[in-house]
């Protein structure tokens, strides 16, 4: 049962034979370890997905950098993430939840820490930041997609407003053509259905 700390071998996520979901809780300060307000969790989702909260809200989502770092192993069972015990045995690799709101992968060699994975990286990985039909691009503005237009509604939330994006003309079910929209996160899919067995 992991506290704010995963260590090789342990495992994240979901047991459907206990039906519990083993999380990473952050300390509640730097010298403080009871619970603190951050929570990392891996959702049960048909494609599982590493989420961020704090104080209950979620704040970010993870992405293709996360799933290089961790092996992901999904079943009926079980939906779980861990870290690869290596046979170098004067390093040792963990993953921590900080009390700051950051997940981090920390390696240690010979008593000196090295930060190999941060997360969030940036702006563009705060969850839904820049609202459906768009993407956040490198210099961390919002675009539409293509085939979309910035519409005339704005998203309100409580603490900022999205432009949405329309499309600029009716979906037409005789068109036949797909774009490739390359390094983007995969959408949530809390109510997708995927046929993982497609190539």
């Amino acid at each position: 049962y992991p506290t704010d700390i995963l260590l090789p071998g342990m495992k994240l996520g979901w047991d459907g034979t206990k039906n519990l979901n083993k999380t990473l809780t952050s300390w509640a300060s730097e010298n403080d370890p009871s619970s603190g307000s951050r929570e990392f969790k891996i959702e049960k989702w048909t494609v599982s997905h590493g989420l961020l909260y704090d104080t209950g809200k979620l704040k970010y989502r993870t992405g293709h950098s996360y799933s290089n770092i961790v092996n992901i192993y999904e079943t009926e069972e079980e939906i779980s993430h861990s870290l690869n015990i290596t046979p170098n045995v004067s390093s040792i690799s963990l993953l921590q939840m900080t009390y700051f709101g950051s997940l981090q992968l920390l390696e240690f060699i010979g008593g000196k820490r090295h930060i190999l994975f941060n997360f969030p990286e940036d702006i563009c990985d705060v969850y839904n930041t820049c609202g459906d039909n768009t993407y956040c691009n490198t210099s961390w503005n919002c675009v539409c997609i293509a085939g979309f237009q910035p519409g005339g509604q704005y998203d309100v939330g409580l603490t900022k407003s999205k432009r949405i994006c329309v499309r600029k003309s009716q979906l037409s079910c005789h068109e036949k053509e797909f774009r490739k929209i390359r390094d983007m996160k995969l959408p949530d899919t809390e109510y997708a259905i995927v046929d993982t067995k497609i190539g």
